[in-house]
Parts: C-alpha cells; sequence; structure tokens
C-alpha cells in the first residue's frame, strides 16, 4: 500500500472481505497457500519495520479467517518480521475479533499485543498514516459511510431528545 517515515517501512493493508467463503471445498488448501504467499510477499517488501492495516469491516462471519489459521500464521511468522512489525491496525473491529483477540492475549507475546490498535473509522485511520498510496476497497468506503451516517443519526436523536439528553449531562 506503499510506505511511511524515511521510505523503507511498508504499509501492508490486508482487506478481509476479499478471503475465499469458508463453505468452500478447497477452503484450508486455499487459506494455506494464500498464507503462504502473503509471507513470501512480506518477505520481500520488508527491508526494515512495517505495518500492517488489517480491514475487517464489509466482511462477512463466513470470510474470516479462523482462530486455527490466525495461530498457525502468528507462529509461522519468522522472528525477523515479528520484530519489525510496529503496528497492527484493525479498522472497524467486530465484537468477535475483539473478543478473540481478548480471549488470546495470555497466549501471545505481551510486545506483539502492545502492537495491536484498534480504529473505528477511515477518518481515524487517515490520522495515522499517509493514505495517499492505501488502496481501501469500494465495500469498506461504503461500509465506513453508513457506519458514520448511522452513528450520526444516533447521536442526533440522543441529542433531540429530552430524556436522552439529561442522561448524557449526568
Amino acid at each position: 500500500a506503499g510506505y511511511y517515515g524515511d521510505g523503507l517501512n511498508a504499509i501492508i493493508v490486508f482487506a478481509a472481505c476479499f478471503l475465499p467463503d469458508s463453505s468452500r471445498t478447497d477452503y484450508n488448501y486455499v487459506m494455506e497457500n494464500l498464507f503462504l504467499y502473503v509471507i513470501s510477499t512480506l518477505e520481500l517488501m520488508v527491508a526494515e519495520d512495517y505495518m500492517i492495516v488489517y480491514l475487517n469491516g464489509a466482511t462477512p462471519r463466513r470470510r474470516m479467517p479462523g482462530l486455527g489459521w490466525m495461530k498457525k500464521c502468528y507462529q509461522m511468522i519468522d522472528r525477523r518480521l515479528r520484530k519489525n512489525l510496529k503496528s497492527f491496525i484493525i479498522v472497524h473491529p467486530s465484537w468477535f475479533i475483539r473478543t478473540i483477540l481478548t480471549v488470546t492475549r495470555p497466549f501471545i507475546s505481551s510486545k506483539f499485543s502492545s502492537k495491536i490498535q484498534y480504529v473505528n473509522t477511515l477518518a481515524e485511520l487517515r490520522e495515522m498514516i499517509p493514505m495517499e498510496y492505501v488502496h481501501i476497497p469500494d465495500s469498506i468506503v461504503k461500509y465506513d459511510e453508513e457506519k458514520c451516517i448511522k452513528r450520526r443519526m444516533r447521536t442526533s436523536c440522543l441529542s433531540n431528545d429530552p430524556e436522552m439528553a439529561s442522561v448524557e449531562q449526568e
């Protein structure tokens, strides 16, 4: 997706909405080879520090990678790649992702856990990283816009409801 800092620090974007559907008969084979492709690409691209931006929005549950797959990926990543990862940003984290990471926190290194950041909107992501080379899929942009509209409507409804406004002030 581009680079940050002095130009050697890669930004890797991973859009979960493009993962294969878990109902595929060859799902395990596809996921195994996808992981190997990602690792080989990382090894070629990453000379120094890097960050991963995981786009979770607009991803149906059947396309989410399973806990076993994520654990296997983490274990297979070379020490150099784990060490050089400076930030793992999860955009539009679902309750499922947050729960999985909370439950697995005791089993993963505290160094890795400290690199995880949750970002609720693309606007927040723009504040954190340079976005000129980051391609955000249309489905995720639409998801973000819909989420922001719902949030604004909820906020607007709360401020227009005298009963809710008094609750907010307390």
